[in-house]
């Protein structure tokens, strides 16, 4: 069996009792290495993820019978991968489970008070956003990685001159989590700044 298993936004207070439950059982656990030192008491065979997706694929075919779990940064359906497992193992569903975690989103929404029922949910991992149709919403949320993260988000954002308000978490739920409000331009003026692991709320400033 294959379990893919959200961990959420990096704090054991915020995974949930089925994922920790699935890990102690696992005879094999699966993740990048930040993931993996989330448990260093875990005594099973390890394999750390890298870019080869195809070869960790035929890797879970050889495996699939045995206890795997792969742990997946916030909830694994959401532009993780839970959805290339869930693709490749089609035809055989009954080897596959996968465990929903907490998304950063869903945390950094919770820490500032701010409903989901209207916003717009992406992300820029590996991939660029349409801005032009993005920027329509008036409410997004984007998960960032190092080569589109909040200055990049700002400059987007005044290029079609827009005002609005930015809110940037940065390392949710560690020790040394911070959280702040912006105006793009503000994030703009400060292109210096190195921002560590965010998530970045999009308001309308109106």
């Amino acid at each position: 069996m294959i379990t893919v298993v959200g961990i959420g936004p990096g704090a054991i207070a915020n995974q949930t009792l089925a994922a920790l439950a699935a890990i102690k059982q696992a005879e094999i656990l699966v993740g990048g290495a930040r993931h993996l030192a989330e448990f260093p008491h875990f005594r099973g065979e390890t394999r750390r993820l890298n870019a080869d997706m195809d070869g960790l694929m035929q890797w879970l075919e050889q495996r699939q019978y045995q206890q795997v779990v792969v742990l997946a940064s916030g909830d694994p359906l959401f532009y993780g991968i839970g959805k290339r497992i869930a693709e490749h193992f089609v035809g055989e569903p009954q080897n596959i489970r996968i465990i929903s975690g907490i998304s950063a989103i869903q945390y950094l929404c919770a820490r500032i008070l701010l409903d989901m029922n209207d916003i717009y949910l992406t992300s820029s991992h590996g991939r660029k956003p349409d801005f032009d149709w993005l920027l329509r919403h008036e409410k997004i949320a984007m998960v960032t990685d190092e080569v589109i993260g909040p200055r990049q988000i700002a400059e987007e954002i005044l290029a079609r001159g827009q005002h609005r308000r930015m809110v940037i978490g940065e390392n949710l739920s560690q020790e040394n989590e911070r959280i702040v409000c912006l105006s793009a331009q503000q994030v703009a003026e400060c292109g210096d700044i190195n921002y560590g692991l965010n998530v970045v709320v999009i308001l309308n400033e109106r």
